[in-house]
């Protein structure tokens, strides 16, 4: 009984990811995983304005929160997974449907559509844009990898040696506007795939997709500004 159990449900879960539908509601259920993480990210990052020993301890926390109960860094390696398992998740069914999109039709239009917007438009680079960001994010700021002033432990400084580059800023700025663009049309996307749209609630949705994208992306744009302009130094 058991067997068949897992057979059964094993059988369902490839037929739901194998569908259009299915990846869908993987990338949707995904995308808001990361725009959680986005906001909460975003949050923290203006804790630079208060200086370094706040900027410090948050990155200090990150490490042993969940503490006593988890080891030191448990909870961050925690999210860690679950936010890598979402971009993987969001990345591959991004991937996979547009592959169906293209074979469903091998001929472009000969007219492009009028009501595409900018944001649909680019949604595919800004995608690619985003998980090169991530990895050099990662290396950068993380890992210290290709940065040459990383300090280990302080993140305030190194931070803001980042943003003293011209390229640090150029890197950073260019990948949050394509995050800006990216949450204002996955979010209202997501919710039609998940059925929260309607007739009468998608204004509304649409206000929110773009009120988040647009206070996501001043929020982290200002940090690279802030230290560019010696607010934050």
């Amino acid at each position: 009984m058991t067997l068949v159990t897992r057979t059964t449900s094993t059988s369902t879960a490839r037929t739901v990811w194998g569908s259009t539908v299915g990846k869908k509601a993987v990338m949707a259920a995904s995308g808001l995983v990361m725009i959680a993480y986005l906001v909460v990210h975003m949050v923290a990052n203006v804790k630079i304005y208060f200086g370094a020993a706040g900027f410090d301890a948050y990155g200090h926390w990150l490490r042993v929160m969940g503490d006593p109960v988890l080891h030191r860094e448990w909870g961050l390696w925690i999210a860690r997974v679950v936010l890598l398992v979402s971009v993987v998740a969001h990345g591959v069914s991004a991937y996979q449907l547009s592959r169906r999109d293209i074979k469903a039709r091998p001929t472009q239009y000969v007219h492009k559509k009028p009501r595409a917007t900018y944001a649909t438009r680019t949604m595919r680079w800004g995608g690619v844009i985003l998980g090169l960001f991530i990895v050099w994010h990662i290396l950068d700021i993380t890992t210290g990898t290709v940065h040459p002033g990383f300090e280990e432990g302080k993140p305030y400084n190194n931070v803001v040696d980042t943003f003293s580059t011209w390229y640090g800023n150029v890197i950073y700025i260019t990948a949050m506007l394509a995050m800006g663009m990216h949450v204002r049309h996955g979010l209202w996307s997501a919710a039609q795939t998940l059925g929260v749209g309607s007739r009468v609630r998608d204004r509304s949705l649409k206000a929110v997709a773009n009120g988040l994208a647009l206070v996501l992306t001043v929020g982290f744009v200002s940090v690279p500004v802030g230290v560019m302009t010696g607010v934050v130094s």
